[in-house]
């Protein structure tokens, strides 16, 4: 079975693609996006909110935050709790994946260092030349080799 793995920058195509091509599931705000957009429970169209979407943001961030926040947290904040793993990439550029504003970022690694083991989660800085590149995708590989069958993954980060 496949693993699912949560990725931040939630919206990259490079980190997408080589979970992909290692056989396991990147869970990606693409994907949520597509569901809300095709989805027939979607009331109004250019929101493109259902009616739950506001209670769900709120189970991540409370009503002072600021309701971009919530609504990204209401996308992001199931496919964290979804994961059985995480790559999360540190000092990106904006053309890697940018995902919003800083507040929300923090928040969603946040969750994702509290709700996937930490041995199941890579935490890697972003490369500054092309040997650090090299080293960083084969870094991400190696560690995609390292992931259990799905049966064998147990859920639950610092908590237990």
């Amino acid at each position: 079975m496949l693993v699912k793995v949560f990725i931040y920058p939630t919206n990259s195509f490079i980190l997408a693609d080589l979970v992909t091509r290692s056989g396991h599931e990147p869970l990606v705000i693409m994907n949520q996006v597509r569901e809300k957009v095709t989805s027939l429970s979607v009331d109004s169209p250019p929101l493109n909110i259902t009616p739950e979407d506001p209670n769900l943001g709120l189970k991540y961030a409370a009503i002072e935050v600021p309701a971009g926040v919530r609504g990204r947290m209401s996308l992001m904040g199931p496919m964290v709790e979804e994961a059985d793993a995480g790559i999360i990439v540190e000092d990106t550029p904006a053309d890697f994946g940018c995902s919003g504003c800083n507040r929300t970022n923090e928040l969603v690694k946040y969750l994702a260092r509290i709700n996937v083991d930490r041995s199941k989660i890579l935490e890697i800085k972003y490369p500054s030349n092309d040997e650090q590149m090299e080293d960083f995708v084969y870094t991400i590989l190696d560690f995609l080799k390292t992931l259990p069958e799905k049966s064998e993954t147990e859920k639950g980060g610092d908590k237990k």
